[in-house]
């Protein structure tokens, strides 16, 4: 007679999750955000594929907010339900797993509920943390999605060549000091805008860009393009939206391409309320070719950029910032602070020191 095998059952008495405490209208706020403590206790079944991980880093991203709206017609995503936790990419290690790809201690990536424990169903969407040299956090950030976004935007929406001329909105964030490098490693002229002197600076000293400019001091958007762009703008990596936009589509060359990753300037607007782009007909008039895109419907190119983001990395010709927040209770404050311009690169949350846990089988 074989052997029976047993669940294995684990108990946290302080499970901290962030979640949805009401739906925003206008500007999100710390207070539509809730950090709670429930007591879990998680299941796993042999030959489940399940794995239960602990999180240690959580990624912070503006898309979140637009998962915050009451209704997601004409998105491409679910929205969050009020009282229920908010889900992201995170950074965690495997503490049991009936999965055969993964045993405990591995460190692994991956999207679930933003919570200290979890269980991620057959190990859907995990992948290893194996690329050694670089910060583990990293995978979140330049080596994960944010990264994977700048390279496919250029790469194969923008189809960027040598020596044309770039811009990056909200260059300071997450996707845009990747998307500007990658732009310089081309051999492109690259100009970047963002909302702090600071910010301009370092985008100027620290990740090579060609020039940068403050848009909240230069609020003629389109002066200050015609400016750094007296050829017109040939790529424009568009992270903003709105009026930025509209002042784009007067200064792009013919047959310019615009890849579309994000709007952020609108996230916290009813699409009643945005901003209008009033002067589209240049899109035909030049022929530019403007193009919204999802980085994960271009998975099978991961290899490929992997390979090549992570000996840019290695042999120091790309650089990154992280804006690290520690504990569960700092999301929301590291959330909101995205839309008020605090961070420089990638927001993260880091998790350690988690209590009242107990696992055993029976």
């Amino acid at each position: 007679m074989g052997q029976v095998s047993e669940d294995m059952v684990m108990h946290v008495e302080k499970n901290k999750q962030v979640c949805l405490a009401a739906y925003p209208e206008g500007m999100v706020t710390q207070q539509h955000l809730q950090v709670k403590q429930v007591r879990s206790f998680f299941v796993l079944k042999p030959g489940s594929d399940d794995v239960l991980l602990q999180t240690l880093w959580v990624s912070v991203d503006p898309y979140l907010r637009l998962r915050m709206l009451e209704s997601a017609d004409g998105l491409y995503f679910n929205t969050f339900q009020i009282g229920q936790p908010l889900s992201t990419a995170i950074l965690a290690k495997v503490l049991a797993s009936e999965n055969p790809n993964f045993k405990v201690g591995d460190e692994v990536v991956g999207f679930s509920d933003i919570a200290e424990f979890v269980v991620v169903l057959k190990g859907t969407g995990l992948s290893k943390v194996d690329v050694p040299g670089v910060p583990k956090s990293y995978h979140l950030g330049v080596l994960g999605l944010s990264g994977f976004t700048a390279w496919v935007g250029l790469n194969l929406i923008a189809e960027m060549k040598a020596g044309e001329q770039v811009y990056i909105s909200a260059a300071a964030g997450a996707v845009g000091i990747v998307a500007g490098q990658l732009a310089k490693l081309k051999g492109c002229h690259v100009v970047g805008s963002a909302g702090t002197d600071k910010k301009v600076e370092m985008l100027k000293t620290q990740y090579g860009f060609d020039d940068a400019f403050n848009y909240k001091k230069e609020q003629d958007w389109e002066a200050s393009l015609r400016k750094r762009f007296p050829n017109g703008i040939d790529i424009y990596f568009e992270n903003v939206g709105g009026n930025m936009l509209e002042a784009v589509l007067q200064v792009i060359n013919r047959k310019g391409r615009i890849p579309v990753c994000g709007m952020v300037s609108q996230y916290n607007q009813e699409w009643t309320q945005r901003d209008g782009v009033r002067n589209l007909m240049n899109v035909v008039g030049n022929c530019v070719r403007m193009e919204g895109f999802l980085a994960l419907n271009h998975a099978e190119t991961w290899p490929q950029f992997l390979k090549e983001v992570t000996g840019y990395i290695q042999e120091g010709r790309l650089h990154y910032s992280e804006h690290v927040f520690e504990g569960m209770e700092s999301f929301p404050s590291a959330f909101v602070g995205i839309f008020e311009g605090d961070n420089i690169g990638k927001t993260l949350i880091k998790l350690e020191g988690v209590e009242g846990q107990e696992n055993r089988r029976i």
